[in-house]
Formats: C-alpha cells, structure tokens, sequence
C-alpha cells in the first residue's frame, strides 16, 4: 500500500509549486514562522477535505457534472485575482510578529483553506491519484484513509520547509523597500497566473 513509487510519486506532486505552496511562501516572506505555519495549516486542512471528499464519493460527482465542476473552478479563479489584488494594493512596512497577532492567525489559516478548497483539480487528482495504490477488497476505504494521510503529512512537511526558508528570508526583504515591493508584485502575478490557469483548466 505504501509503497516507495507512492512516497516518491506524492512527493514529487507536493514539492511541485501550487497555489497552497505559493500562498505559504508569501506568508512566510511578508509576515514570518507563525504565519507561514498558520498557511501550513489551512492548507493541510484543505487536503484532509478533499481526502473526505474522495472517499464519500463527492470527487467523482465533481467530476461528472460539468456544471458543478465549472462553479467551483470560477470561484477558485476570483479567489485567486482578488488573492492578486490585494497582494499588489499593499504598501508600507510588511507586518511584524506583533501585527501578526493583532491580525489573528486565524484569517491568514481560513485564506489558505480556501485557496485549496476552491480548486476543484484537487479533488479530481484525490480521486484519480490514490486508487491507483490501493490493493481491491473490503478495506480499500481504510487504505484510500491512510494514503490520504500520508500525502496530508507530506504535504504539511513540504510546505513548512518552504515556509520557514521564506521566513529566513524575512529580514533581507524588510531591509529593502524596493525588494519588498518587487516581492509583492511577484506573488501578485503568481497568483493571477494561477488564476489564469486555472481557469483553463479541463475536467
């Protein structure tokens, strides 16, 4: 069941950047560790419910009616560009650990539930992906389960490790007013380029 083609195949699929992944990076450059593990968290929460998903069947419902699959897809891209939006309109000093608190960790963790939630390619690869490692028989729900929790801890792993590295990051970028806003508009056309990838996007 778990075999090393799994492990190596689910960490090939979480290192590749996505959009849970580009929001994490941004969080941990822009506000720090904690934001960056509040990221880490939606966003693993997101995956836990796609793995929810899959197995009582939502993703291949997902996948059957185009117009359902459609919604959530175009609720995904303006999460997405109005993600790009706000990024860009900020200005001044990006927020201190302090900030951070007053803000609450909580908006920064159901933002990163969001991003993942409203891409509907995510439940459709759930659905596709992890039966192609289950062995047919009475517990394929057990195995589909722990499978789903292996590449929720890959996932969590992955993302914390870049989120930490973008929040080692930090203090060069706080140090030049000119990096930070380059590094606003990056995230900003990373986000509307994943929006506009999404949008194209097929079933």
């Amino acid at each position: 069941m778990i075999t090393p083609e799994f492990l190596l195949t689910a960490l090939i699929v979480v290192m590749i950047p996505g959009t849970g992944a580009i929001y994490t990076l941004s969080c941990g450059l822009s506000r720090g560790r904690a934001a960056a593990m509040a990221a880490v968290a939606g966003c693993s929460f997101a995956v836990l419910f796609h793995m929810a998903a899959a197995l009582a069947g939502l993703a291949a419902i997902l996948h059957a009616s185009a117009v359902l699959f459609q919604a959530v897809k175009f609720a995904g891209v303006a999460f997405l560009l109005w993600m790009a939006w706000t990024t860009l309109r900020e200005s001044g000093a990006l927020s201190a650990p302090a900030a951070v608190a007053e803000q609450g960790l909580r908006r920064i963790a159901t933002r990163a539930v969001l991003i993942n939630l409203l891409n509907p390619k995510l439940a459709i690869f759930f659905a596709a992906f992890l039966p192609q490692f289950v062995q047919p028989g009475p517990g394929a729900t057990v195995q589909m389960a722990i499978l789903g929790l292996v590449f929720t801890a890959l996932t969590a792993a992955v993302f914390a490790v870049y989120g930490l590295f973008a929040a080692s990051a930090r203090d060069w970028i706080l140090a030049s007013e000119t990096a930070m806003a380059w590094m606003r508009r990056a995230f900003a056309a990373c986000f509307a380029g994943l929006g506009l990838r999404l949008a194209l996007a097929e079933r």
